[in-house]
């Protein structure tokens, strides 16, 4: 990966339509998506990968009124991932979590995994009835795997773009995501720029004495 490269790069605002992410690409990308880690293990998420032109237009036609330019980035990317997030966790859903830990042998030691889901659930319990922040505990997860995934395309040669421009209640109406106890967090779109539409102009950022302290 060149980070230098990465860091003199706009995000791409314009996708080529004609281009596609080829699906070797795509289903790496979508395994490390599956892989990227979340406090706890809690894997508060669902992902709807839109790959189709119905797809990508049930999102672009339902994004709000006030999100329309945001209709031609997703049509024009080659996939859009819609991430969303639990509303609420719930004791099924944990149980899920531990039970797959089991299955997959994550300790070896039943006793550690034992300890480990007594200290996962008193964790989760300070977020819920200390801290009371637990669906933006939760929602911080789902940008931790955007973030991740964003850098893991770049290394696979696919611009990534974050978009947050949409209305969440129309996004979750279309698809039919409140019924499942989840709801839209972010968007990401995937796909390769429209060359004659790249920006050019310099990156600006803070200066570093501003963004940093060291002690």
């Amino acid at each position: 990966m060149d980070l230098n490269k990465l860091m003199n790069k706009h995000l791409t605002r314009y996708f080529d339509g004609s281009k596609t992410i080829p699906e070797e690409t795509l289903q790496q990308l979508l395994r490390f998506l599956r892989s990227t880690p979340s406090s706890t293990n809690v894997q508060p998420n669902h992902f709807y990968v839109l790959a189709t032109e119905a797809g990508k237009k049930q999102l672009a036609t339902n994004l709000g009124e006030r999100f329309q330019d945001n209709g031609e980035k997703v049509m024009n990317a080659s996939h859009v991932v819609i991430l969303t997030t639990l509303t609420d966790l719930t004791d099924e859903h944990i149980n899920a979590v531990f039970a797959k830990e089991r299955a997959d042998k994550r300790f070896p030691d039943p006793a550690k995994q034992e300890l480990w889901e007594s200290m996962t659930l008193d964790f989760l319990n300070i977020r819920d009835s200390v801290y009371k922040d637990l669906d933006h505990w939760m929602e911080k997860q789902t940008y931790m795997a955007l973030g991740m995934t964003m850098m893991a395309a770049a290394e696979l040669g696919v611009d990534a773009t974050p978009l947050e421009g949409f209305d969440r209640a129309s996004v979750d109406e279309a698809f039919g995501i409140s019924e499942t106890g989840y709801r839209t967090t972010v968007l990401l779109a995937l796909g390769y720029p429209d060359g004659a539409k790249v920006y050019a102009s310099p990156i600006s950022r803070f200066d570093a004495d501003r963004l940093f302290t060291f002690a």
